[in-house]
C-alpha cells in the first residue's frame, strides 16, 4: 500500500523509544506527521530524546500518563515488546485509536518488493539465507534485511526504490500491530506454541502469525511448511495468495521438496542437500523456504548451490566457528531453552560433545534426557545450572559429565578430552544472564575462547 502522504498532518503517538521507536519518530516527522514520543523510563539527558526534541518532536517520559490520549491522537505506533494490556494501550483501544507497529509504516511508504518471514523458529536464519541468495546475482537494486534484524524497517522503506527488495523478519508482536500489511512474498517457517505470556492464548499467537498473509491477493505468494498439517490447513483456509509449499518429507507437485537427498523446485533439480554446510533438519527446512523465494526471483541454480556451500549461519545460531586439528566448533548460544538445544543436537548425524549451562530458573531438564542419551558423547557444563545439568547427563548415561564452572574452561577441557572428527557444540539450554549481558555476549566469549585455543595450538603450546 504505497502512500507516502498517508501520515501527513496526522497526530501520532510513538510508544516506547528504543531503536524502532526512534527511527519511526524521525520518519513520521519527515512524512509531515505531528509526533509525540512516550517512554516509561526517564529520558532526561538521553541523546536520542534530545535529538528528537531538536526536530520539534515532543518527548514525554517517566511513565505512560493516560492524559496523553486527551490531546489529539490519530494513531499509536508502539514498540512491539509493549503488551496490549498496557493501560494506555487498553484505553486507546477503548477509544478506537488505531495501534500499529513500525512494519506497518514501512509497508505504507515502501515502493520496494517486501519479502516477509515469520515463524516460531528459523526466522532469522531464513531471512539471512534469502538476503544472501537475492544479493548473489546482482539483481537490479539493493537487498536490505530489515525488521527484527538489520536496519529498522521504516528507516529503510522511506528511501527505498522500486527496484530494491526489503527482506523483513517479522515477529508475532510486530504482526499484531498490522492493518494493511501486504508483502509480495510471505514465508511461514513453522508454527509452535510460543510467547503465550504475551499473547494470552495459542489462538491469539497463531492469529498474529497469520496476519502476514491476510491482506495478500492472488498476485502475491505465501511459502509455508507443508510438513505441518495444522499450518497447511490454516493457510489453505485463510490465505488468498498463491500457495507455495516446501517439504522435507513429501514429494510435491508444486513447490520445493527433498527427494533422495536432492532438492527440487517444481520438479526441477536444484542441488544436492549435502552441499548445505549448515547442519540440522531445521536448517534444511529453512533452506527449502529460502530456495522458494530465490526461484520466484529468478535466481539460478548454480548461484543457489554456491551460496549454500558457503553459508555458515547467523551469529550465535548454529554458527560454524572453525576447526582445530580435525575438531569442529559450533556456536548455538541463542539456544536459551531445552527445545532449542534438542533441535541443535538432532542436526548432527553422530554424537557430539555438548557445552551447556547458564541461568538457573529451577528447570529440572528432564525433557533433555532422551536427546542427551541419543546425541551426546560427552557433556561439559558451566554457570548456575552446571551441577544440575551434570546430573541430567548422568541420568542419560552420558559417559563423561564434567562441571567446569565457566564457559572458557569448558572449551579448554572439552577440547582436551576430544578426538579428531569430534563436533564441539555450545548449545546452553539456558538463558545467559547469570554471567553475561545477553546470549550474544556469551556466544562471543565462546568464539574468543576457541580463537585463543587455536592460537595456542598453532604455537604448539
Amino acid at each position: 500500500m504505497y502512500n507516502k502522504t498517508y501520515f501527513k498532518n496526522k497526530d501520532v503517538l510513538v510508544l516506547g523509544l528504543a531503536v524502532s521507536g526512534f527511527s519511526a519518530a524521525k520518519v513520521l516527522k519527515e512524512l509531515g506527521a505531528r509526533v509525540t514520543v512516550n517512554d516509561f523510563k526517564s529520558l532526561k539527558g538521553d541523546p536520542a530524546a534530545l535529538e528528537l526534541q531538536k526536530m520539534d518532536i515532543q518527548v514525554v517520559s517517566g511513565g505512560h500518563p493516560l492524559e496523553l490520549l486527551d490531546q489529539p491522537v490519530d494513531l499509536i505506533v508502539k514498540n512491539p515488546g509493549i503488551p496490549y494490556s498496557n493501560p494506555l494501550l487498553a484505553e486507546a483501544a477503548n477509544r478506537g485509536i488505531p495501534i500499529i507497529t513500525d512494519v506497518e509504516i514501512a509497508d505504507s511508504i515502501s515502493q520496494s518488493m517486501i519479502i516477509a518471514i515469520t515463524g516460531t523458529n528459523g526466522k532469522t536464519t531464513t531471512t539471512r539465507m534469502i538476503e544472501s541468495l537475492l544479493a548473489s546475482e546482482q539483481l537490479p537494486g539493493e537487498v536490505y534485511s530489515v525488521g527484527n534484524i538489520g536496519q529498522p524497517a521504516a528507516e529503510v522503506a522511506v528511501s527505498s526504490r522500486p527496484e530494491d527488495k526489503l527482506v523483513m523478519e517479522v515477529s508475532s508482536f510486530q504482526l499484531m500491530g498490522t492493518r494493511h500489511f501486504k508483502p509480495s512474498i510471505a514465508v511461514i517457517t513453522n508454527i509452535h506454541s510460543a510467547h503465550l505470556d504475551y499473547h494470552g492464548s495459542r489462538k491469539e499467537y497463531v492469529d498474529a502469525k497469520l496476519n502476514i498473509t491476510r491482506n495478500q491477493t492472488s498476485e502475491d505468494y505465501l511459502i509455508y511448511n507443508h510438513d505441518q498439517l495444522e499450518l497447511t490447513e490454516l493457510v489453505i483456509r485463510e490465505s488468498k495468495a498463491q500457495l507455495l509449499p516446501f517439504s522435507r518429507k513429501d514429494e510435491l507437485n508444486q513447490g520445493v521438496y527433498l527427494k533422495d537427498s536432492i532438492i527440487y523446485f517444481d520438479k526441477e533439480r536444484i542441488m544436492d542437500s549435502s552441499d548445505i554446510v549448515l547442519p540440522g533438519k531445521h536448517n534444511l527446512e529453512n533452506a527449502l523456504a529460502a530456495i522458494a523465494v530465490a526461484k520466484l526471483n529468478g535466481i539460478s541454480n548454480a548461484h543457489i548451490e554456491n551460496i549454500f556451500r558457503h553459508f555458515q549461519g547467523v551469529e550465535h545460531r548454529m554458527q560454524f566457528v572453525g576447526g582445530i586439528n580435525g575438531r569442529r566448533f559450533y556456536n548455538d548460544s541463542k539456544a536459551t531453552n531445552t527445545l532449542a538445544t534438542i533441535n541443535a543436537l538432532e542436526g548432527f548425524e553422530k554424537k557430539v560433545i555438548l557445552l551447556a549451562g547458564g541461568l538457573d530458573r529451577g528447570t529440572d531438564f528432564n525433557d533433555l534426557v532422551p536427546a542427551l542419551r541419543k546425541h551426546v558423547k560427552q557433556l561439559f557444563t558451566f554457570g548456575e545450572t552446571a551441577e544440575t545439568l551434570c546430573q541430567t547427563g548422568k541420568e542419560a548415561d552420558v559417559a563423561v559429565c564434567v562441571n567446569t564452572q565457566t564457559l572458557e574452561k569448558a572449551v579448554r577441557t572439552a577440547y582436551a578430552s576430544s578426538s579428531p572428527g569430534d563436533v564441539l557444540l555450545l548449545s546452553p539450554a539456558c538463558a545467559s544472564w547469570d554471567a553475561y549481558k545477553n546470549f550474544e555476549a556469551r556466544g562471543q566469549d565462546f568464539i574468543e575462547a576457541v580463537t585463543h585455543l587455536e592460537a595456542n595450538e598453532n604455537k604448539g603450546e
